[in-house]
């Protein structure tokens, strides 16, 4: 039986199967399991797991759609499957490919019904074809659907970016938080938009569809079990001093006066050089302003008015910790790891230890040691 079926059709069928089973899991996944096997520690928000999830679910009823259509349909009508077939995932996977890489910005909770004021064209364009049962309209949808991927990573750029600047102001630990690797998703869906809109409709066309919906899957489940949620805030159980009448007065515009900035710095010193706070995994500039007894929007614009960030300031005393310890340990001959001095030093990740060492050094951790011992 199968020895009558091409060899071309046979390796179709399976990644269509594959593609199918993929996307099913991970929908089953995301919604069913409450623990996170890629990366235990980490709780990835629930809105993106929620919306990844029916993402995921679009692409099994597509699958469900176009091969059963294509194989059982008249010559005459496939015309009209295919059409049906574009028209659901212009209202559903196209739209719920911009939700997921919306959600996982979390600056800021943006529109999401944006996504679908996009692919009205589409929709207005497919239908027209449908009536007139012509496909006239399809190179100007196409050409409609490259341009929207372009405004898709102009835009996902600059807000990127800009996601970017809001981690270094608010987070001294950026692992499981950046969203560079959004890019890669953004190329991956761009790829299948691409491939989708030159639509030679041959069997390698096909072939690339699949391979890359698959690709897709498992990059979108990766990316989403191992990005922290941000929402979930956490209590810095530290004793905090009374504000004073002056300052709470102060406070109420948000603008930070000569005064209170030159109160800062010594605060800093007090609570957070002192005590070694900035040791803390995951300590947010919420949680260092309430230590103080100030508040983020002061010490924000405190830290812009020394021209860094946040987040530079803690790694800055985090490398000098480090710094420290690999001395006494050079000094007293104790045996020692480069990253079990990161670990005491506040880092979780050597990689991000590394990178910001380098930053901040002009040289690597090794070559460093090497030439401190020299």
């Amino acid at each position: 039986m199968f020895g009558q079926i091409p060899f071309d059709i046979i390796l179709l069928f399976m990644l269509y199967a594959a593609g199918a089973a993929t996307a099913l899991i991970a929908c089953i996944y995301l919604l069913m399991r409450r623990g996170n096997a890629f990366a235990p520690d980490v709780t990835s928000p629930v809105r993106l797991r929620r919306w990844t999830a029916i993402f995921f679910a679009s692409l099994v009823l597509g699958h469900l759609w176009y091969l059963p259509s294509v194989m059982f349909t008249s010559s005459d009508d496939i015309m009209m499957s295919l059409l049906v077939g574009a028209l659901l995932d212009c209202l559903t996977v196209f739209p719920l490919a911009i939700v997921v890489l919306l959600c996982m910005l979390q600056d800021r909770r943006r529109p999401l019904w944006l996504a679908w004021v996009l692919v009205v064209p589409l929709v207005a364009g497919i239908v027209a074809c449908m009536v007139t049962r012509s496909e006239a309209l399809m190179p100007m949808l196409r050409l409609y659907l490259l341009v929207m991927g372009i405004g898709l990573i102009i835009y996902m750029v600059h807000a990127v970016r800009q996601y970017r600047r809001w981690l270094r102001d608010n987070y001294a630990d950026l692992e499981n938080k950046e969203v560079w690797q959004s890019f890669v998703v953004l190329a991956a869906i761009l790829l299948v938009f691409g491939i989708y809109a030159s639509g030679d409709e041959g069997m390698t066309y096909e072939y690339v569809i699949q391979v890359c919906g698959i690709v897709l899957v498992c990059h979108l489940l990766w990316r989403v079990e191992t990005l922290s949620d941000l929402s979930i805030s956490q209590t810095l159980p530290l004793p905090v001093e009374e504000e004073t009448t002056a300052a709470k007065e102060e406070m109420e515009d948000d603008t930070l006066s000569e005064t209170t900035r030159d109160d800062i710095g010594p605060l800093l010193q007090k609570y957070c050089v002192d005590t070694k706070l900035y040791l803390q995994h995951d300590l947010t500039v919420t949680q260092l302003a309430q230590a103080i007894g100030s508040n983020r929007t002061y010490l924000g614009q405190y830290f812009s008015s020394q021209d860094t960030t946040y987040n530079a300031y803690i790694n800055n005393l985090r490398i000098h910790h480090f710094i420290n310890l690999y001395r006494e340990a050079v000094a007293a001959q104790r045996p020692f790891t480069a990253q079990q001095l990161a670990n005491h030093s506040g880092y979780r990740s050597y990689s991000t230890f590394s990178l910001a060492f380098k930053q901040r050094m002009g040289q690597s951790v090794t070559a460093w040691m090497r030439d401190t011992t020299a």
